[in-house]
């Protein structure tokens, strides 16, 4: 297929994802919730490049990203010494997070800590976790046992971080694994697994996002029992005045350099690790190297056009909104529409097309990207109904947290192994910046207008959106597993094809010696 038809399938694909959210919000402006000309305009436009933005995105993402990781990843493993790999996952890890741009955001909302030093540990602590996650897939050790150890360590540090700080260190989890680092570690997973001709290979392919996903956790946790902040910080989006379209104009303008700086800073270690293994092992030939160079540059263009889009347009938005409606006569009518906002706009996410794409082609099929979708769409809609009433109600994060991630580890011991470590992947995937640029300011909104604390009640948002497709994710496979034992025993009576069924309905762990 040529760019052009994949540009048009492309477009297509973003149109679906982001004219949904854009038709609610369209409705609410000019029902439920008025906004002012200036935030309606900027919306628009916002709207426009998140559909650009999104199309050059997910082809660069295939034509580049995934590719890129894959190769690394294999030929990370095709090494004999494992301290080799191990140490270049760290620095894989390290070097990728340092330049994540909403691990710069997260720090300007932490005053107490350094900057620098935050930035620092958290990318020490995804380092970490992706060695643990490289570790966990050499061996083959079952993802549920990690996840109940350092889930256990995460929410026992829990007790002893101040509250005023606790929301902003779980939000941390899902901010750092962002719309340009997720595609490449997700590849990674998939080239080091492709190497293994073992029947748990694809199992263990997903997984790596889940266990990145605590590292920034317990980073920010750290940090807050070494610095003891006594709160962390909040600054309210903006609300744009427009009197005419030049101003308008130059409002988006200014902006764009500004993710153009960010986007390269991120991109250029991916660039700089592919170099080196392209020097030193890949060696691949003149083509496939200029193919993924050019799917880079539509990368590179595709998130800056994405997130001025989301930063400039959406944020001030959904702040808006929020205020609005928590202000209004029936402010719980905020949890419905926060609800089916939650729905639409988990779709709108960069990464999730990714990971939808890769659990298709990884299980050929059986787990089609429309039930991912669905999935993760469900999950979302119930946390941002949860985040809506912490909003409205001051209820402590960790009554919710707690009983949540204690379900979601609990059912992982009786799903198949592949559907757990799909579903902790796409807790991280689910949490981007669609959710940072419009879900948190629309919650911190509805609380200023409440009248609640913003730091405790607001935040936490991210936190809830990556903890719910946990559990949606995962009942699908419970539902899968149940229903496929139901369908062998209809046909226990038969032999050929019920020793099939038989065979696919095996134990994870049942070997079989012919």
């Amino acid at each position: 297929m040529g760019i052009g038809k994949k540009l048009k399938e492309k477009w297509r694909e973003a149109l679906a994802a982001v004219l949904p959210i854009m038709g609610i919000v369209l409705a609410l402006c000019f029902g439920l919730a008025p906004v002012t000309p200036s935030i309606l305009l900027c919306f628009l436009v916002g709207g426009v490049m998140l559909i650009a933005g999104m199309m050059f995105f997910t082809l660069g993402a295939e034509i580049a990203m995934t590719p890129m990781g894959e190769r690394v990843g294999s030929c990370l493993t095709k090494t004999k010494r494992l301290w080799l790999v191990l140490a270049l996952s760290f620095l894989l890890g390290f070097i990728i997070t340092v330049s994540e741009p909403d691990l710069q955001v997260l720090a300007q909302q932490v005053p107490a800590v350094p900057n620098r030093v935050l930035i620092l540990a958290v990318a020490f602590g995804v380092g970490i976790f992706l060695t643990v996650a490289f570790w966990r897939m050499l061996f083959s050790i079952a993802l549920p046992v990690l996840l109940v150890v350092f889930y256990g360590i995460v929410f026992a540090l829990a007790f002893f971080v101040p509250e005023d700080f606790l929301s902003v260190a779980f939000d941390s989890g899902g901010v750092t694994t962002g719309p340009m680092t997720v595609p490449f570690i997700m590849a990674l997973g998939v080239g080091i697994s492709s190497i293994r001709s073992d029947r748990h290979a694809a199992n263990d392919s997903f997984g790596l996002v889940a266990l990145c996903s605590i590292g920034p956790i317990l980073a920010v946790m750290v940090l807050g029992l070494v610095y003891r902040p006594g709160e962390a910080a909040y600054t309210a989006a903006a609300i744009p005045e427009i009197s005419n379209s030049a101003e308008l104009g130059r409002l988006f303008v200014t902006e764009i350099p500004v993710y153009m700086k960010e986007i390269a800073i991120a991109l250029f270690p991916v660039l700089l690790v592919f170099l080196a293994f392209q020097v030193l092992a890949l060696k691949l030939p003149g083509r496939s190297l200029t193919k993924i160079l050019i799917g880079l540059l539509y990368t590179y263009v595709g998130l800056v056009l994405f997130l001025t889009g989301a930063n400039v347009g959406f944020m001030p938005a959904g702040n808006y909104l929020g205020q609005v409606l928590a202000s209004s006569a029936h402010p719980w009518a905020l949890v419905p529409v926060a609800m089916v906002m939650g729905y639409f706009i988990v779709r709108a996410e960069p990464a999730v097309y990714v990971l939808n794409k890769q659990v298709e082609e990884i299980t050929d099929g059986a787990i089609s990207e429309a039930a991912m979708g669905t999935g993760l769409s469900v999950g979302v809609a119930v946390s941002l109904g949860i985040a809506m009433v912490r909003v409205l109600t001051g209820i402590p994060i960790l009554w919710i947290l707690i009983p949540g991630y204690v379900l979601a580890i609990g059912i992982s011991f009786f799903v198949p192994k592949l559907y757990t470590a799909i579903a902790f992947d796409s807790g991280g995937v689910a949490s981007g910046p669609m959710t940072a640029a419009f879900l948190l300011p629309l919650a911190q909104g509805a609380c200023m207008a409440h009248g609640g604390n913003i730091v405790t009640d607001a935040f936490g948002v991210v936190a809830m959106v990556a903890m719910t497709p946990l559990i949606t994710i995962q009942v699908m496979g419970l539902y899968v597993k149940l229903s496929g034992r139901r369908a062998g025993k209809r046909q226990a009576g038969g032999v050929g094809e019920y020793a099939a069924d038989a065979f696919a309905l095996l134990p994870d762990d049942a070997i079989i010696e012919l």
